[in-house]
């Protein structure tokens, strides 16, 4: 090689795709095709594939690109922001940030649904749940949501299920944040809600069939809203509390003035800013709630041994079950955020996080005693850490000085200033913004030794938090590190072997990806700094928007959606406006097929559309005859078809084209579901196709690690007739967005903080790196097809059979032979130590398996191996070997627990541990039988004491 070719090399497509040139050599032997190119050509219809080089630069090394991502993060202006509004510094706890943000093994694990693998990060989420508890007052806690606007977005909705009150009047508190009110308006809009603002003392005038109150006010204003809870209440109506969670270490807790549902963000215990994000949404609720209640709850049941062990409670309520009927589309939620603000109040206990508090309050009352002695008037007099300042004519001045000695501020009108204290605020920040304002030096010392609190007696907390023994124990950094470390070891994340869920996309999240979102210069920055403070984040989001049109062929991209979910809402939401604008608003029919991901019927119903159901047929494909009939029944109402694609059943329909056209000749628009877009990146393009919106799951196809169960993003691609009807914000306009159209998230860019993730991963690809890893994606999914169909039925596959990135094994012919189930063959993996492929989703008794293009031919085969040696166990229980109710998939997992002792079952201890050989070098053991679903539910117990009284 020449010393240019040498140089010209990038290395890191090859690390990020698995397979070399000799795996893939053999594996397209194994499945007698010449070349990759003829495997696309048996897979991917001709008529919608792209022919073309996307338009991406080359790919760039990962030091080069790192580099280059870094001189954009320099253009953004870090300064101390004191600017509040639900986002405030904070200081991240270096052994969390080291242990847990910035390792693998936490941020690489998925959803917990398989539990018995997952205990680590179900402990860490009820500690987060307890917390929450005890903070909030309130019974029940879930394991988090998006963000806090959308949590009062869904705190409202929990109202209208859970209030007898008819009508659909909902109460907002006038001194709710803009953010949030920006969000309620658009699910009251499509809810058929009726928003009335107003302050607090007028809830109980009306008949309402909730009220959300902001406590502090946005203003910083802390008032007693007992009596105002109690109005609403007393009238039938919900109360609904959004509360400051660090304020409420001082603060009479919600549950104690009377509240129903607590609601806020937990961004101020150790997560940073981030422009906005990712952030964990805590949501509480009365215990009568909780099977109404939106969002995930983690829950104390037994193993098969009783030991104490943790899972997914309630787990009926998931979209896939209850579709239109459930009470949320929200799939994902914020784990490891959430994990973070767990730990912080662990590491730093009730007395840390007290102590905190009474800082953060103690510089707003000497800030506010300085600048009221120099004659300002104060907003608010009662506060916990936002003052702000009737200046007049200095306001311009202060502010101006303010941003020039490397201060953000409060603008909140043309005379009043807001300062938002916060733990990073130090008493050199005090000095000088007391000078600011007042124009003179003052002995901070003195001022506060004459300076009373700000909290009245009757608001201060009585009632004692983090009582639990987990949060009077890891207070040093050894205790805390082995603490971390104990849930991290009960874990199986990618960090240890491959996770094959199908529609789910679990491939790598390198290093080089995951370096930029703890650089101060995207962490550290508010979601409404100024804008000339923001250019290097706008510059990279612009960025990555260019890099994802030229993947879709969309002429817009909208980044304010922070899950799958709420992409899906924001691109029915574009639809339904569009519709209205053109005077069609009666267009509120949604076609999905038998076969959608259950997200998508609960968000056609959050929409306040009809949901029709489009057959399937024999093959997995829509009906297209039962699509004609549905299109012309609905020709004068029809809305919009949701539609996967590939299919959720993992096959390239051929008919695809004419599906859309067919929609859109009777006025409807085509959303598509982005969860599979990994199979189609560099080989076909969703608005090509015939896609009119569609969403995209960051989190999946573009690298952002699942993180135990989110964060995620899902901006959607939008045709340029739609782009006008994205989503805006109040706050911050989103540029490109229409004036008046309101938002979908709390800030501007969702989750902006982590789109460098997916930014890097396209420019270290570049356009030959994206589409080589397509196809590597569609050849390890089809080896693994050949491979497996030799033991197991492969359920669907496309014409000249071939599976997309995933395909689906059939389960259900061995469990009418043997009464093994896809339970026990996915418990039975573990002992091989694999977590399970997608279960039962979209077939009842399947499994789907999505191996995606990061996984090398030798883990592929490990995989295999262990999937045909479980058959061959249950070829043991079907010939009598072993008794049907007693063998290693009845009784899988096994654990540590099952080593000592007698050993009395028809298989011996090797047969249960080591099944095979490769186990033994590298044993990953699940540190609890198998759990009882039924038992946890039925005894439902979601916090820390409930764990307490197993053990």
């Amino acid at each position: 090689m020449s010393l240019s070719e040498l140089y010209n090399r990038n290395e890191f497509v090859a690390r990020h795709i698995g397979i070399d040139e000799a795996d893939t050599r053999a594996m397209l032997a194994e499945l007698g095709v010449a070349s990759l190119a003829d495997l696309v050509e048996q897979t991917v219809p001709a008529d919608i594939r792209f022919g073309k080089k996307l338009a991406l630069p080359d790919a760039v090394p990962e030091a080069e690109a790192l580099a280059a991502l870094k001189a954009v993060a320099n253009k953004n202006v870090v300064n101390k922001s004191f600017i509040g509004l639900g986002y405030y510094p904070t200081l991240t706890p270096a052994v969390i940030l080291r242990n847990v943000l910035e390792n693998p093994g936490w941020y690489t694990a998925y959803t917990p649904y398989q539990a018995e693998i997952a205990q680590g990060r179900l402990e860490a989420l009820l500690n987060y749940q307890q917390m929450v508890i005890d903070f909030t007052g309130l019974e029940l806690a879930n394991a988090s949501l998006l963000d806090e606007a959308t949590a009062a977005a869904e705190g409202m909705a929990l109202a209208r299920r859970a209030s007898k009150v008819k009508g659909d009047r909902f109460f907002v508190d006038a001194r709710v944040l803009p953010q949030t009110l920006d969000v309620l308006k658009t699910r009251a809009e499509y809810f058929g809600f009726e928003l009335v603002l107003g302050h607090p003392e007028e809830a109980g005038n009306g008949d309402y069939f909730g009220a959300l109150f902001q406590y502090p006010g946005e203003n910083g204003e802390v008032i007693d809203l007992t009596p105002h809870i109690a109005a609403v209440k007393a009238k039938g109506g919900i109360a609904v509390v959004a509360a400051d969670l660090m304020a409420l270490a001082l603060l009479k807790s919600p549950g104690e003035m009377g509240a129903d549902v607590a609601l806020g963000n937990t961004q101020r215990f150790g997560v940073p800013m981030g422009f906005g994000g990712p952030h964990a949404a805590y949501f509480a609720f009365r215990d009568d709630m909780k099977r109404a209640a939106p969002g995930r709850i983690i829950g104390v049941s037994v193993d098969a041994k009783g030991k104490p062990a943790l899972r997914m409670a309630l787990q009926t309520r998931e979209q896939h079950i209850r579709r239109e009927k459930a009470n949320s589309n929200i799939c994902t939620s914020q784990v490891l955020l959430a994990n973070i603000a767990g730990f912080y109040a662990v590491y730093h206990g009730q007395a840390g996080v007290k102590r905190i508090a009474t800082r953060i309050h103690r510089l707003a009352a000497v800030f506010a005693h300085a600048v009221k002695a120099a004659g300002f008037k104060l907003v608010a007099g009662r506060f916990f850490d936002t003052v702000q300042v009737e200046l007049g004519a200095k306001a311009d001045k202060v502010y101006a000085d303010a941003l020039a000695a490397g201060y953000n501020l409060r603008r909140v009108d043309g005379s009043i200033l807001g300062v938002a204290f916060h733990e990073a605020a130090s008493l050199d920040d005090l000095s000088r913004l007391i000078e600011l304002f007042t124009g003179r030096a003052v002995d901070v010392a003195a001022l506060d030794a004459e300076t009373p609190d700000a909290i009245p007696d009757s608001l201060r907390r009585q009632t004692a938090y983090l009582t639990h023994p987990v949060f009077n124990t890891h207070h040093s950094e050894h205790e805390m590190l082995r603490y971390l470390k104990k849930l991290e070891n009960k874990d199986l994340a990618l960090n240890h072997s491959m996770i094959s869920l199908g529609s789910c996309t679990m491939k790598l999240n390198a290093t080089a990806e995951m370096i930029p979102i703890t650089w101060p210069e995207f962490a550290e920055i508010h979601p409404f700094a100024p804008r000339d403070q923001v250019a290097g984040y706008l510059e990279m989001i612009d960025g990555l928007a260019e890099q994802l049109k030229a993947i879709t062929g969309f002429d817009a991209i909208s980044m304010q959606p922070n899950s799958g979910a709420q992409g899906e809402y924001a691109g029915l939401l574009a639809i339904r406006r569009y519709h209205a604008a053109r005077g069609e608003g009666r267009r509120d029919v949604c076609l999905i097929p038998q076969s959608a991901h259950g997200t998508n019927p609960a968000t056609a119903q959050m929409m306040g559309m009809k949901v029709v159901v489009v057959k399937c047929d024999a093959s997995g494909n829509i009906d297209v005859e039962d699509l004609k009939a549905k299109t012309e029944e609905h020709a004068d109402d029809l809305a919009a078809l949701m539609l996967t694609y590939p299919s959720t059943h993992g096959v390239f329909e051929e008919a695809v084209r004419e599906i859309c056209e067919l929609v859109h000749s009777h006025g409807g628009q085509v959303y598509m579901d982005g969860a599979n877009l990994n199979a189609q990146v560099g080989l076909t393009r969703p608005a090509d196709i015939g896609a009119d919106v569609s969403h995209m799951n960051l989190h999946k196809t573009f690298c952002i690690p699942h993180g135990g169960g989110g964060p995620g993003m899902g901006p959607i691609g939008l045709k340029a007739h739609l782009a006008p009807f994205m989503a805006n914000h109040v706050v911050a306009e989103v540029p490109g967005a229409q004036a008046g159209q309101s938002a979908v998230s709390a800030a501007p860019f969702g989750s902006a903080s982590i789109l460098p993730i997916s930014y890097m991963y396209i420019a270290m690809m570049g356009a030959d790196g994206m589409r080589e890893a397509t196809e590597a994606a569609l050849l390890n999914a089809n080896y693994v097809a050949k491979k497996l169909g030799e033991h197991y039925p492969v359920l669907y596959t496309g014409k000249n059979g071939r599976v997309a990135h995933e395909c689906i094994i059939d389960l259900r012919p061995l469990k009418a032979e043997s009464g093994v189930t896809e339970v026990d063959i996915a418990k039975r993996l573990m002992d091989y130590g694999f977590h399970a492929p997608t279960m039962s989703f979209p077939v009842a008794g399947t499994l789907m398996i999505e191996p995606t293009e990061s996984e090398s031919k030798a883990e592929l085969d490990r995989f295999i191996a262990a999937m045909i040696a479980i058959r061959e166990e249950v070829k043991k229980v079907q010939d009598g070997v072993w008794p049907a109710d007693n063998n290693p998939l009845k009784n899988a997992p096994h654990s540590k627990a099952d080593i000592g002792g007698e050993w009395d079952r028809p298989y011996s201890r090797d047969e249960a541990f080591f099944p095979l050989s490769y186990v033994l070098e590298n044993k990953f053991w699940p540190s609890v039988n198998r759990i009882d679903d039924v038992y946890g539910d039925r005894n439902l117990v979601c916090s820390c004491p409930g764990m307490d009284e197993y053990v």
